[in-house]
């Protein structure tokens, strides 16, 4: 029997026989000869099928075929150097799984993005759509490896909260048996327990905002990493996100060559990611700002085009740090050299894609944090085990979250964060 080999391995089969399962991709047909592009979710092959080989019978069978038929087929690997594996496949013969029932909605011609939104369980199938779930697993792959390899300890966050990190104005509210509960927005409070009993920690799940917004950088469900470690300052967590986010490339431009290469994504600009990032103060970024025409004050938050405009003049992450304190979340440790701004950080991904990290140094005085949750008209109640962080062996920590699906966009170079994700959740978009 000739064994079953997927496509990514024919390479190593050259001249045996083997069994191919998979789909019809697509087919051209030349007098005696079919041209089947076969994949099977590894790759896509061709599998060139002879008339005077196969019989009329089959031969018929193949030119019968839809798109996305479910199909068998034997024959025997060959080299050829036309092919972008190297390789095809000669047919002896092939067997029907199913034929489908009507057309397959997604053909070869360019369809636009809404018609293929509402298709997305079969546009996961195209070439481009593959190789951007393949990218998107290189990437977490690399995370993990990442921070498993470097004492991290993996740490499951819930999904359910009484409370928000951020206030509760874009949290999706909940019934929870009677009380009020809301889906996360961040694993970071839990991390930070995790942190002062673990050490270095990190957790990896997905998180929800109810943002009304429909920019092409937004989802209401999307996927963070969040690391945590108990005493690190803005300088550690600056060196860690920095370090991170140079070792993930580099393995996700090792491994995922091919995938790139479909995305026409250009890899020079991925291999500008060293270190070290840029670091600039707020202030810094506003000056950058004003000489490029914009207005931008002190206390200002940056939106997409603030960022974008920033990005322009680096050719790799760079890293704006010190933020008014004003626009940050309540538990972020102000400087002490000048009290109005906070120890947090955002990574701003070059050619305008925008924040992949937010982070900063958390505090961790008991009576300063007890003041800012009063200050931000946050319930006290459901913060008091996160109290009892500072009220206990409290030290120095910080971390930060990377949005998985806009680090996909970036080094994938997609214009839309629909694409990143197998099924994108956004402002009117829940199915299918």
């Amino acid at each position: 029997m000739a064994p079953h080999v997927y496509v990514d391995q024919l390479k190593q089969h050259v001249g045996q026989p083997i069994v191919l399962k998979g789909w019809l991709y697509n087919m051209a047909s030349k007098g005696k000869l079919h041209f089947l592009q076969v994949r099977d979710g590894s790759g896509i092959v061709q599998a060139v099928m002879s008339k005077a080989e196969v019989g009329d019978q089959i031969f018929a069978l193949a030119g019968s075929l839809k798109q996305e038929a479910s199909i068998i087929v034997h024959g025997t690997v060959r080299e050829d150097a036309r092919s972008p594996i190297g390789v095809e496949v000669g047919v002896q013969t092939l067997e029907l799984i199913h034929q489908p029932t009507a057309d397959f909605p997604i053909s070869p011609k360019d369809h636009g993005t809404a018609f293929l939104m509402e298709q997305r369980h079969l546009w996961l199938r195209s070439r481009k759509q593959v190789a951007v779930l393949r990218v998107r697993a290189e990437i977490v792959r690399q995370i993990r490896n990442y921070f498993d390899s470097r004492g991290f300890v993996l740490m499951d966050a819930p999904m359910f909260t009484p409370s928000a990190c951020e206030g509760t104005s874009n949290l999706f509210e909940v019934d929870y048996f009677g009380d009020k509960a809301y889906l996360t927005q961040s694993g970071q409070l839990y991390g930070e327990a995790g942190a002062m009993a673990l050490g270095r920690i990190y957790t990896f799940g997905p998180t929800f905002r109810a943002e009304k917004s429909k920019t092409r950088r937004h989802l209401t469900e999307f996927w963070m990493v969040e690391p945590e470690v108990a005493f690190m300052d803005l300088d550690g967590d600056m060196e860690l996100a920095e370090d991170l986010l140079v070792e993930v490339i580099k393995g996700v431009v090792a491994n995922r060559k091919a995938e790139l290469a479909v995305l026409e994504r250009d890899l020079t600009k991925l291999e500008k990611v060293q270190k070290p990032f840029p670091r600039i103060r707020y202030e810094e970024a506003i000056e950058i700002l004003h000489k490029k025409g914009k207005d931008t004050k002190f206390g200002d938050d940056f939106g997409a085009d603030e960022e974008t405009a920033i990005s322009e003049e680096f050719d790799r992450p760079v890293m704006i740090h010190r933020y008014p304190a004003a626009i940050k979340a309540f538990y972020m440790k102000r400087d002490p050299q000048d009290p109005r701004v906070a120890l947090a950080v955002d990574v701003i991904a070059p050619d305008g894609y925008g924040e992949i990290i937010g982070g900063a140094q958390r505090e961790d005085d008991l009576a300063t944090l007890e003041a800012r949750i009063k200050e931000h008209n946050l319930p006290r109640e459901a913060f008091e085990w996160y109290l009892d962080l500072r009220r206990y062996g409290s030290v120095p920590h910080a971390g930060f979250g990377l949005g998985l699906e806009r680090t996909v966009q970036w080094i994938c170079g997609l214009h839309h964060v629909r694409e990143t994700i197998p099924f994108p959740r956004m402002m009117g978009k829940i199915e299918p």
